[in-house]
C-alpha cells in the first residue's frame, strides 16, 4: 500500500493541539532552513525542542539535547531535518520516546520511516514543510 499524508483537516488538527515540537537536526545557524523554520514555528507559540548530537548549549533560546531520548518531557511531534536514510533510525527514537507524529520535511520521504511509525501508533507525514501547513491550516485559529 503506498502512502498517504494525512489530509489538511487532520494535519491542522495535529497542529492545533501539538505542545512541545523536537526537532532533529535543528541548525545553531540562522541562515539554515531548519532554524528558520523552527523560529518561525516558536514565533507563533509552539515549544521547540532542539536535537542535535553536534550543539551543546541553546538553540533559540531552548536546551540542545544530543538525542530524543534525552528530553526529558513528552513529545508531540518530531520534526526531522534529516537525509531519507537516516530517518529510519529517527522513527525507531520517536516511537521509544512514545511521539504521536513523525513529521519528516519538505524533501524528506521514507518509507520505511512511515513504516516504523505506523507499527508503533504514531502519525507519519513526510515531504510536506511543517511551517507552510502551519500558515494553511492554522490561519485565523489561535494557539492556546
Amino acid at each position: 500500500m503506498s502512502f498517504e499524508n494525512p489530509d489538511r483537516d487532520k494535519i491542522g488538527d495535529i497542529l492545533a493541539n501539538a505542545g512541545n515540537i523536537a526537532v532533529v537536526g535543528l541548525s545553531d545557524k540562522s541562515d539554515r532552513t531548519s532554524y528558520m523554520v523552527a523560529y518561525a514555528m516558536q514565533s507563533r507559540g509552539y515549544r521547540i525542542i532542539p536535537v542535535n548530537p553536534t550543539v551543546d548549549g541553546e538553540i533559540l533560546g531552548e536546551k540542545c539535547y544530543h538525542t530524543l531520548a534525552e528530553i526529558p518531557e513528552p513529545v508531540d511531534i518530531v520534526n526531522v531535518f534529516r537525509r531519507s536514510e537516516f530517518c529510519a533510525e529517527v522513527a525507531k527514537e520517536a516511537a521509544e520516546i512514545g511521539a504521536n507524529v513523525l513529521w519528516l520535511q519538505q524533501g524528506i520521504i521514507s518509507q520505511e520511516a512511515a513504516d516504523i511509525a505506523a507499527a508503533n501508533g504514531m502519525i507519519a507525514i513526510m515531504d510536506r514543510c511543517i511551517k507552510v501547513e502551519e500558515a494553511i491550516t492554522q490561519h485565523g485559529r489561535s494557539r492556546a
